[in-house]
């Protein structure tokens, strides 16, 4: 479940071991019952370690959100030139987070009004991460004349909205838009939004 960068036989750092038991707790118990005292003790280390790096659980879980969510793009560079190799990719990025099991635990859990504040009310480290990705590729289409003019970054910001309206609104529409027509369909919208 890990998305820390420790590497097979090399001990995970503080943070990751931190992040890992909150995403552990999260998985197996839900939101509102990962508590801080669970968090350190899974992790191996005192309250007060955790406190030094965040200051309580919603922070330990906008931290988490970051790491996740950055971490799905590692292996699918964005930075492609052609419009429907870069739509496909970001199609990947987004069944990824979907399926993700510590996003999936927040955006069925009780408390989804947590994930809402990450990731609709604020555009925090991971959007920025994701738009930059997003941003690079859009201009690389934009070059080989692929990609509609238009500033990058906007182009984004709109595809990063299309996607993640998606991505949250899965579960509503799964039985009327079965795996293979959710991907179509996606790709559908991002190429239209996209194409010259």
């Amino acid at each position: 479940m890990s998305s820390s960068n420790a590497t097979a036989g090399a001990p995970r750092s503080t943070d990751d071991a931190i992040l890992d038991a909150a995403a552990d707790l999260i998985v197996h118990l839900g939101v509102r019952r990962t508590q801080l005292a669970e968090i350190a003790r899974r992790a191996g280390v005192s309250r007060p370690t955790v406190y030094r790096r965040w200051p309580d659980v919603q922070a330990v879980i906008g931290a988490l959100l970051t790491r996740e969510i950055l971490a799905t793009l590692e292996g699918t560079s964005l930075d492609v030139h052609d419009r429907e190799t870069f739509v496909d990719r970001v199609v990947e990025v987004a069944v990824r987070l979907r399926d993700h099991p510590v996003l999936g635990a927040l955006l069925h859990s009780d408390d989804s009004d947590l994930l809402l504040r990450y990731v609709v009310e604020r555009l925090g480290a991971s959007q920025r991460g994701l738009l930059e990705a997003l941003r690079t590729g859009i201009e690389q289409g934009q070059a080989e004349g692929s990609v509609r003019a238009g500033e990058p970054t906007e182009l984004a910001a709109m595809v990063l909205l299309i996607a993640q309206s998606t991505v949250q609104s899965h579960r509503m529409v799964a039985s009327l838009l079965p795996e293979a027509a959710w991907r179509r369909e996606l790709a559908r919208a991002l190429n239209g939004y996209l194409a010259p």
